[in-house]
């Protein structure tokens, strides 16, 4: 099957070489529907989205898995997650590694004998090592690590830390102790005092799920959706949320891929800032040295003149006088031109240049794909038409899978070139490889991009046919060539890709970029978190420990 064979309606004679099957077409590269028995079911969404409703669900699930292996109560639970950024492999793989005592050290979570847990104090009276007073021993609370001060003192304690925004991990106040707190014994003396404050710990704590954990993250929605994605493989990745926000979950910007998140952060300050605007004053313009304004030459002679008045010589900015003859310049004599100068004057004419070519065609694709979303309601209105024409062709998806394909070239497209500006400049990747090597890539690059270019703009072109006056006949045709010329920009997408990952990037020896991979169906819709029975009917008791009698539950703000 060649790649740049004619797609012209007329010319049937090349339908033999350019056509593949539909059946394999489908098969490979097009959502499928009921009518063909070999089609399997698509592997479910690796993310899923996040609702303040399911907040709390997910939160229980990695709390109930560590609390069932670790035989813990809950907050001791929600410490070592916390510490270990909701990582629940990881906690498995530093006990096995390190054993008990090394996880909990760290975390700050005490390990005690059960005996020890009383927080009940022996005699009726004890003194506040912090304010120094005897108190009866129910103005007294000890914590999971033995250290035993007042409420009073522990309450302003917790206040300050919550505060200070250090409501995930308050440490006990004693000297040298790195134990966590209890969650439980911070809400209710929190709250006896400040109800608000109390909610605001409850919410730091739940909200902690999405905040410490690097698998979690708010969508970037604006205005903000409410929604968090949590992804269970890779964190290079580009997600959909529900509310129809694509974007990189790696950076949180817009779904950029083949760019790496460095590559699109250089792209979007070049573009953003006036950088390429001083590159053309540089290249076009010397400053007055009076008023230092530039001033651009728009005749032959190099003596010019400011607004201000100043005269000053072209080849070198030297102020001179405003008389001058064929051979000098009144007050001045520069003899030839600077060779620093003139070289960073070409210099930013060629930075300039190479930067309005990918530019140009970035901007050139993206509005391409923006003109080609309106697509979508001519398409249906055009398939409407022909399932009144052609009630035997019950099946038009082919239509709308053409377009999908479309616009998912078109957006791997248009990305490649701010890709291709990084890749082989100087700013990003300077030293990592020598001019030959970076011209046979480019080379090797480019090929690849320009045959992906050159099948989306047929796609695009016979997309935009008048397809409903065709008659039965012409609409099978059609329909083949459709569906073979997604399988060709799929596959050329594919190849883009693996050419970015294997030939250019991986070569790369100090610089460390990941790009999203290519999913042929396009970016991943996150499905919603579903509400498990844990967070249905689950209370407290449902996970707290039976020795625990003060153990409390966050609760949702």
């Amino acid at each position: 099957m060649e790649v740049d064979d004619s797609l012209s309606n007329g010319e049937e004679e090349e339908e033999e070489d350019y056509y593949c099957s539909d059946r394999d077409s489908l098969d490979d590269a097009l959502q499928n529907d009921d009518s063909y028995p070999q089609w399997t079911p698509p592997k479910a969404s690796s993310s899923k989205v996040i609702t303040q409703e399911s907040l709390l669900a997910a939160q229980r699930e990695d709390l109930r898995r560590v609390m069932e292996l670790l035989s813990l109560r809950e907050h001791h639970a929600r410490t070592l997650l916390i510490h270990y950024r909701w990582d629940v492999d990881k906690i498995f793989a530093v006990l096995v590694e390190k054993e008990r005592h090394f996880l909990f050290a760290e975390a700050g979570v005490p390990m005690l004998e059960s005996d020890d847990l009383d927080s009940s104090v022996s005699t009726s009276t004890t003194m506040c090592d912090i304010c120094m007073e005897d108190l009866l021993s129910s103005e007294m609370t000890k914590m999971d690590c033995g250290h035993c001060f007042c409420n009073s003192c522990w309450t302003e304690h917790f206040i300050v830390k919550i505060n200070e925004g250090q409501s995930r991990r308050i440490r006990c106040m004693a000297h040298k102790c790195f134990a966590i707190c209890d969650e439980a014994i911070i809400r209710n003396l929190v709250n006896k005092r400040h109800p608000d404050l109390a909610e605001k710990f409850d919410r730091f704590l739940l909200e902690s799920y999405i905040e410490d954990n690097k698998m979690v993250k708010w969508c970037p929605s604006a205005p903000h959706c409410g929604n968090a994605i949590r992804v269970e493989e890779d964190e290079f990745c580009e997600v959909e949320c529900s509310c129809g926000n694509q974007f990189c979950f790696s950076c949180l910007c817009e779904a950029h891929s083949p760019c790496s998140c460095a590559m699109w952060e250089l792209w979007t300050k070049k573009c953003r800032d006036e950088s390429e605007t001083n590159n053309w004053i540089s290249a076009n313009t010397k400053p007055c040295p009076k008023c230092h304004k530039p001033v651009e030459k728009n005749g032959g002679c190099n003596l010019v003149c400011c607004v201000c008045g100043q005269a000053f010589c072209w080849l070198c900015g030297g102020a001179t006088g405003r008389n001058h003859t064929w051979t000098s310049i009144e007050g001045h004599s520069c003899g030839r031109y600077k060779e620093d100068c003139e070289k960073k004057s070409e210099r930013a004419k060629r930075d300039l240049d190479r930067y309005m070519h990918y530019h140009d065609r970035y901007k050139a694709h993206t509005d391409s794909f923006k003109l080609e979303s309106k697509l979508k309601e001519t398409i249906q209105d055009r398939v409407a038409v022909l399932e009144g024409k052609y009630s035997q062709l019950r099946d038009f998806s082919w239509v709308t899978n053409g377009l999908y394909r479309l616009f998912r070239s078109r957006r791997a497209l248009s990305y490649s070139y701010p890709f291709a500006y990084c890749m082989f400049g100087e700013e990003l990747l300077k030293n990592e490889m020598t001019k030959e090597e970076l011209l046979i890539k480019q080379n090797l690059f480019e090929d690849q991009q320009q045959q992906l270019e050159t099948n989306v703009e047929r796609l695009s072109q016979l997309i935009e046919e008048p397809f409903e006056d065709y008659c039965e006949d012409g609409i099978n045709k059609f329909r083949l060539k459709v569906i073979n010329l997604c399988v060709i920009t799929d596959t050329l997408c594919k190849k883009m890709f693996e050419c970015i990952e294997t030939e250019l990037l991986d070569s790369l020896q100090f610089g460390f970029h990941n790009i999203a991979p290519y999913h042929s169906k396009g970016i991943e819709k996150a499905t919603e978190l579903p509400i498990s029975w844990a967070a249905k009917s689950c209370n407290a008791d449902n996970f707290q420990n039976p020795e625990d009698p003060t153990h409390g539950n966050a609760h949702v703000a």
